[in-house]
């Protein structure tokens, strides 16, 4: 297939983008840029280094990889956009480039404007390039299992069935969304779905839940190739978070008391899900979901799972309560259903004390590089 990356350089893309390489497919990688100089605004840099975009394709190249194109590329910049699928005609587009922080979003009226513009307009323009460019293209989107919220009912993918006044119809599963971040997936969402009906596009949604790790297949433990790892209270995630705070020997920080729950995926199984969506692509005219997580944990069982295995490695680690700086419930019920990428051929890999292990072992060796002022949450809902 012809591949097109969109937000190539990040934590998902890269990896993305070296696996379909890896898989034979001819890979055009996109990215602004932006990401890095948010990262560079608020003070939240990766963990590890991580390498110029183009300088990791080149050594890509070098090291005997098949080539992976690189372009410059705002999707706000419409003109520019549609040049690059004129030219690259792809078959599949993996859409990455939206800013991904909740609490980045919450920071300020500048950064929710900022949020939704970018990701409003960029996949607006991506959806009328695709109509005018490459309509036969099949439209891979990463969106959050946030959208949805922790409602008091079982959680679909993406439609419910419902009865009303003795008609039923299937309809889009209802969304509470947490913050201006998920709410711009949302609208991300609803911009698909009209655009699929309306121009016979293809997509698919992959509502994904948190995602966890350091390394894939492609990228390796001791490889240049490594994604963007963050840690951080804006950019970093729940476990990839405490595993930093344990190998610092820092407490584990739990927002409220820990009872809330989510799903989570391994980086590895989410590029499983993303190749197995584009294997077996939407029809046109077709909108999909399919929720993308292999797990539920409380925040609090993710807590213990790290302190348990960072105490086999003889590190001391504590836990400490904070006021959780999120509008959210402290307790609910939460089901998610998570069967259509399943039923297609993917086979999780389960969050394990070994898998943290590698994880600690990994970050032990940078543990003179984290920034622990960044992980306390200076951004507050309320």
């Amino acid at each position: 297939m012809r591949v097109l990356i969109l937000g190539a350089d990040g934590y998902l893309g890269w990896p993305t983008a070296l696996r379909f390489s890896v898989r034979g497919d001819d890979v055009l990688a996109l990215d602004s840029g932006v990401k890095r100089r948010w990262e560079q605004e608020v003070g939240a840099l990766p963990l590890f280094p991580t390498l110029d975009f183009r300088e990791r394709a080149a050594r890509w190249r070098d090291a005997g990889g098949a080539p992976v194109e690189t372009v410059v590329c705002d999707l706000c910049d419409y003109p520019a956009l549609a040049q690059v699928l004129r030219r690259w005609r792809p078959d599949a587009i993996v859409h990455f480039a939206e800013q991904p922080s909740a609490p980045f979003s919450m920071m300020s009226v500048e950064r929710a404007v900022l949020t939704q513009t970018n990701n409003l307009v960029g996949t607006l323009n991506l959806l009328w390039g695709m109509r005018e460019a490459c309509p036969q293209a099949h439209l891979i989107k990463l969106g959050t299992m946030g959208q949805y919220g922790t409602p008091n009912i079982d959680i679909e993918e993406g439609f419910i069935d419902i009865e009303h006044k003795g008609r039923r119809d299937r309809l889009p599963f209802p969304s509470q969304p947490g913050s201006f971040y998920h709410l711009s997936k949302v609208h991300d969402s609803h911009n698909m779905r009209f655009a699929c009906a309306a121009w016979g596009l293809a997509a698919t949604d992959l509502n994904q839940g948190v995602v966890y790790g350091i390394e894939t297949v492609e990228t390796g433990p001791e490889s240049e190739q490594g994604g963007s790892f963050h840690y951080d209270a804006i950019f970093g995630t729940a476990l990839n978070r405490f595993c930093v705070q344990a190998a610092a020997e820092s407490p584990l920080t739990i927002y409220g008391a820990g009872a809330q729950k989510r799903g989570f995926i391994n980086i590895c199984d989410v590029l499983d899900c993303i190749e197995i969506a584009a294997r077996h692509p939407a029809r046109p005219g077709e909108y999909r979901v399919f929720n993308q997580f292999t797990q539920v944990f409380s925040i609090a069982e993710l807590a213990d799972l790290v302190a348990d295995s960072a105490g086999r490695l003889g590190l001391r680690t504590t836990t400490e309560r904070l006021a959780n700086p999120r509008s959210e419930a402290a307790e609910h019920y939460y089901n998610p259903v998570a069967d259509g990428l399943k039923a297609l051929g993917l086979t999780p890999r389960l969050l394990t004390p070994e898998f943290v292990e590698t994880m600690l072992r990994a970050i032990a060796p940078h543990a003179s590089q984290i920034d622990l002022s960044t992980i306390r949450p200076a951004t507050r809902w309320r």
